[in-house]
C-alpha cells in the first residue's frame, strides 16, 4: 500500500493510492525534494526523492521494484566506514506510507555508518539459483534517521519490531533495474529525479 510523502509535517489525512487505502501519517508533498544537510559536502548531493514520488513519476517500474523486494526477506546493504571503504550488510526493508524505510538493531554498525554518511546502496536479492525473475534490481540514496515518536510508533504498530531500534526513511537518488530481454539483449533501465527513465540495451 502506498500513500504520498515528501518533507512536510507528518498528519493525520486519509489518502488512497494504488491498491490500498490508509487514514494514517501522511506527509505533505510528495514531489522530489532536497533534503537537510547532514555532514557532507552538499555540492556533491544530488536531487533526492521520497519512494512516494517515485512511484508516481514512474508507476510500472516502482511496482516491479518492489516486488522484487517483496519476494525475499533479507537484502544487501552498502554503507561507508569511517575511513570511505564499504561496508556490506544485510537486512530487512519495508514499504510503507509512501516511503520505503530501513530498520536497524540499535548501534550496529550500518546506523552508525548512516549517521555519519547517510549515503547508502540496496541490492535486492537475487534469489537461488540465476533466473533472477524480475531482474536485478538496486537502490542508490541518503538515509534520514527518524526519531519522531508518532512517526516510529506507527511503523511499530505494523511492522511490529524488536525494539529498541534505529529507523531510516530513505531519499532516493537512483534506481536500477537490469534484466535479460529474450534470452539475447541485456536491458538496464536507470530512473533519477526529476528525469525520465533511460532504457540502455546490450546485445
Amino acid at each position: 500500500m502506498h500513500v504520498s510523502s515528501g518533507t512536510g509535517v507528518l498528519y493525520g489525512a486519509e489518502v488512497t493510492a494504488g491498491q490500498g487505502k490508509r487514514t494514517d501519517l501522511v506527509r505533505e508533498d510528495a514531489h522530489a525534494y532536497p533534503t537537510e544537510d547532514v555532514g557532507y559536502a552538499r555540492k556533491a548531493r544530488p536531487m533526492a526523492s521520497s519512494w512516494a514520488a517515485f512511484t508516481a513519476a514512474e508507476p510500472d517500474l516502482a511496482k516491479t521494484v518492489e516486488e522484487r523486494f517483496g519476494a525475499f526477506t533479507h537484502h544487501v546493504l552498502a554503507t561507508l566506514r569511517r575511513d570511505g571503504s564499504p561496508r556490506t550488510t544485510g537486512l530487512e526493508v519495508r514499504f510503507l506510507y509512501g516511503e520505503l524505510w530501513l530498520g536497524m538493531m540499535p548501534d550496529s554498525l550500518k546506523a552508525l555508518d548512516l549517521r555519519r554518511d547517510p549515503r547508502f546502496a540496496l541490492q535486492a536479492n537475487p534469489g537461488p539459483g540465476s533466473e533472477m525473475a524480475g531482474g536485478d534490481v538496486r537502490v542508490g540514496g541518503r538515509a534520514v534517521e527518524v526519531a519522531d515518536p508518532e512517526t516510529k510508533g506507527a511503523y511499530v504498530k505494523e511492522v511490529e519490531p524488536p525494539e529498541p531500534f534505529h529507523l531510516f526513511r530513505t531519499e532516493l537518488t537512483e534506481v536500477v533495474r537490469t534484466y535479460v530481454e529474450d534470452d539475447t539483449c541485456l536491458v538496464v533501465d536507470v530512473w533519477k529525479p526529476g528525469e525520465p527513465v533511460r532504457t540502455l540495451r546490450r546485445s
